[in-house]
Formats: structure tokens, sequence, C-alpha cells
């Protein structure tokens, strides 16, 4: 299984196998969350100390980076 599709049946079982519940969750914190829809978000997202989505422009020093590489969010979804 690729890390992706881990992230993925994650998400779905956090969600009691309901895919639009996947969609709509509220979860942002979650390390995960960006990933929850099987693929790699469109634009890197980063969250703030607040909750609030940035974009790596927005973000600062770091360029954006979540932190997180694909590798670590499988890891965390086991």
């Amino acid at each position: 299984m690729t890390p992706m599709k881990a992230i993925r049946a994650k998400c779905l079982d956090c969600c009691c196998d309901q895919q639009a519940e996947v969609r709509r969750c509220p979860s942002k914190d979650c390390a995960l969350w960006p990933y929850r829809m099987g693929h790699r978000p469109a634009k890197e997202v980063c969250v703030d100390d607040e909750g609030d989505e940035k974009t790596p422009e927005k973000a600062g020093e770091n360029g954006g980076n979540s932190g997180i590489s694909e590798e670590e969010a499988a890891d965390a979804a086991h």
C-alpha cells in the first residue's frame, strides 16, 4: 500500500468509512488533513498557531514547509 493510500484508509477509518465525512473533516489540526482526499494537495498548505491555513508565500521564512514529510504522514496513519 502506498503512503497516500494508507493516509486515505486512515481517514476513512476515522470517519466510519463515510467518504463525504472525510471531505468535510473539521480536524484541520490533524497532520493528515491536507492529504485526506488520497492525493497531495494542489498547493502546499501550512496551518499557523491559530489554525488558519496559509500558502507558502504568506507562511514566512520556512517557505511554507508544513514540517511533515509524506513518509512521516504515512507513519502517523499507522
